[in-house]
């Protein structure tokens, strides 16, 4: 037996049965049924174990091939879901979605402090992906600096209650990280997102 929880191995299991054959009590010998059964064990063990290794090796191929995937995006502007984006003098394309037509749509954005800095109306809105081009300026048209922010969309419908919006980010992957065999990549915006939440994959930056 191996191992403290006294698990018998493939080894040990044939070596017990060797074992049994060889001292098996003449007047009384092994059963054939019994002989069948204990080798269809010996059998299932040892496929078993196979599938195992077999199982073993897939994931740490999948693995590799993640990590390798990851480490080429960088560099590489991503999509995913969330309300960070980064602001680097230029306007900033906003992504959002809504699940039915709104009467009212409206975007608001605030910096790194929470602080409020532009407040639009962008009136009615049909289901599905829409986009905002945020020229980078507060409500004074003051040009704003260069940094992350944050955006919230809030919708109505025609009844005044509220509708849901899926907000979509793109921002340049900065790096990787590998933590409890899950792969992580670091956004110019802040985030941190897994491959598995990646909508878009844009060769170059934002």
């Amino acid at each position: 037996m191996t191992g403290v929880n006294g698990t018998v191995g493939k080894e040990e299991f044939l070596r017990l049965f060797t074992t049994q054959l060889r001292f098996q009590d003449p007047l009384n010998p092994l059963k054939s049924t019994e002989f069948t059964t204990q080798l269809a064990q010996f059998s299932s063990l040892e496929q078993l174990m196979n599938i195992n290794e077999n199982l073993s090796g897939i994931l740490s191929y999948q693995k590799s091939l993640n990590n390798a995937l990851a480490t080429g995006l960088i560099g590489r502007a991503v999509s995913v879901d969330g309300g960070n984006i980064q602001l680097n003098g230029q306007p900033v394309t906003i992504n959002y979605e809504v699940p039915l037509p709104v009467q009212t749509l409206s975007l608001n954005i605030y910096d790194r402090t929470g602080a409020r800095v532009r407040m639009l109306n962008l009136g009615s809105a049909g289901a599905g992906r829409g986009s905002f081009l945020w020229d980078g300026k507060d409500d004074a048209g003051n040009s704003l600096p260069d940094g992350i922010y944050t955006v919230e969309f809030q919708a109505a419908d025609a009844d005044g209650n509220s509708v849901p919006v899926t907000t979509e980010t793109t921002a340049r992957v900065t790096g990787v990280v590998f933590e409890n065999s899950i792969t992580y990549l670091l956004l110019e915006n802040g985030e941190r997102v897994s491959l598995g939440e990646i909508k878009e994959i844009r060769e170059g930056g934002v």
